[in-house]
């Protein structure tokens, strides 16, 4: 659907109010009159001669006969079709004094009695149309001159931009006022034609009809009416890196109708603006700093203070961690054969890539924990075995009981030496490129510079 379509309908629906006080104002006649009769004659006979004289009056109506006793008209005689008799019967029943009306009118349906008068009226309407002719060149005349003047006035940018900075809103006023001038224009000519009653039937039927079509295009004119709020306080800037319920992606473009995205994977993502408007947004871009984290575990019986105090030297080590905020480590919690530790630390996502930092720094703490002699443990499961134990398995388990014995005592003197501050530096992960990733966002620009005309995402408008 179009701009202009969308506007129409916007303003079809602002209107919709009227009508019903059209309708009302043309439904407000009186009823029709009672016709009398002269009071110097008695009542039948009076009643008889005043409808006969109503009926010689009236073509189609002259062959009724008319017969009244005590107040009850008996009609018969010729007519020529069924709308005849009806009339000869309204104009029975409305005369004072009648009780009731008896039809006995044959309907002749003969041909030339039917369609000689509709021949003639033809001809009289014929007539009419030419006389009118001058007067309808007129009304059409002055329709075409509003029609003129509403898109001259519809194209005038500079006032529309003056008076509504945002485009969105600018196009949307142009076009409203282009079409009330054009509605203007079509009012005065079917007055100028002497169709005024015209124009409340024309405006009862589109309030019937807006009612219909505004139950049909109800997402159309909600998506179109949060393009209005999101383009008035915009919730993103272009290139901002959002996640928009569960699409996640990079802001191309906000339009009349959806809000484009580059998804991470450099696919195009559409989402309608009632959605995005009701959506719950996740703003990475608006603060650069940006905090990741990840759990480590170690043995339960390694020394968790001295495992958090390696693990974040480690961590720190790397350029692109940040100074301030400042890392930091927590026991999370004590697992079943390990304690759990969770590292935290800081990047600044304008120059570094925030998975591939993550990604380092994950290496660089376990790679540090295991060289100073931390054991990062693995589930362990105990199997039981009712009855007795073969001397074979008794001999495994013994030797394997001396082994784990002998490890722990190692562990804990490797521990005891890891109180010590690391000398150097540890030489992990400066393979890996972590700087930002700009290929998205050089796209998300190429994409921008194609359609620059139909974004509505404007740095001048306040953010949300």
């Amino acid at each position: 659907m179009s701009n202009s379509i969308q506007t129409g309908l916007m303003l079809a629906l602002l209107v919709l109010t009227w009508p019903n006080i059209l309708i009302a104002q043309a439904d407000m006649v009186d009823p029709e009159p009672v016709i009398q009769v002269a009071e110097d004659e008695p009542n039948d006979a009076r009643i008889e001669s005043r409808i006969q004289n109503i009926f010689s009056k009236i073509d189609g109506l002259d062959a009724v006969l008319v017969e009244v006793e005590a107040g009850v008209v008996t009609l018969s005689g010729d007519a020529s079709n069924e709308r005849f008799a009806n009339d000869a019967m309204d104009i029975a029943t409305r005369t004072a004094g009648v009780v009731t009306v008896k039809d006995q009118i044959n309907r002749t349906l003969g041909i030339s009695d039917n369609v000689t008068p509709i021949l003639t009226d033809f001809q009289a309407s014929v007539r009419s149309m030419i006389r009118a002719l001058p007067l309808t060149l007129v009304a059409f005349g002055v329709v075409i001159i509003f029609v003129l003047l509403g898109g001259a006035i519809a194209r005038w940018n500079r006032l529309w931009q003056r008076i509504a900075p945002n485009p969105f809103l600018a196009e949307l006023l142009s076009h409203a006022v282009r079409i009330l001038i054009i509605a203007l224009g079509v009012v005065l000519a079917l007055n100028l034609i002497g169709a005024s009653k015209f124009i409340a039937t024309i405006l009862g039927g589109a309030g019937v009809l807006g009612i219909a079509i505004s139950f049909a295009v109800r997402d159309t004119l909600e998506n179109y009416i949060s393009s209005i709020m999101l383009s008035l306080r915009q919730p993103f800037r272009a290139h901002d890196h959002v996640t928009i319920n569960e699409h996640e992606g990079y802001v191309v473009r906000l339009t009349s109708r959806a809000t484009i995205l580059m998804t991470l994977d450099g696919n195009h993502l559409r989402i309608p603006n009632s959605i995005v408007f009701k959506g719950i947004i996740l703003n990475y871009s608006t603060n650069p700093e940006r905090r990741f984290d990840f759990q480590l575990g170690v043995d339960g019986e390694d020394d968790p203070l001295i495992a958090m105090q390696v693990g974040l030297d480690a961590i720190k080590q790397h350029d692109f961690i940040l100074d301030d905020p400042s890392a930091g480590a927590m026991i999370d919690f004590v697992g079943d054969s390990s304690i759990v530790i969770k590292f935290m630390a800081w990047v600044n996502q304008s120059d570094t890539n925030f998975s591939k930092a993550r990604s380092v720094a994950i290496k660089a703490a376990k790679t540090a924990l295991e060289d100073q002699g931390f054991t990062l443990p693995e589930p362990i499961y105990r199997l039981r075995f009712d009855g007795r134990v073969p001397p074979v398995l008794a001999e495994l388990v013994s030797a394997d009981a001396s082994a784990t014995k002998s490890q722990k005592n190692v562990k804990q003197g490797d521990a005891k030496s890891a109180q010590a501050p690391i000398s150097k530096p540890l030489d992990v992960g400066e393979q890996v490129d972590v700087s930002a990733d700009r290929q998205i966002q050089e796209k998300v620009s190429e994409e921008r510079a194609k359609e620059a005309k139909n974004d509505l995402l404007d740095k001048a408008l306040p953010t949300e």
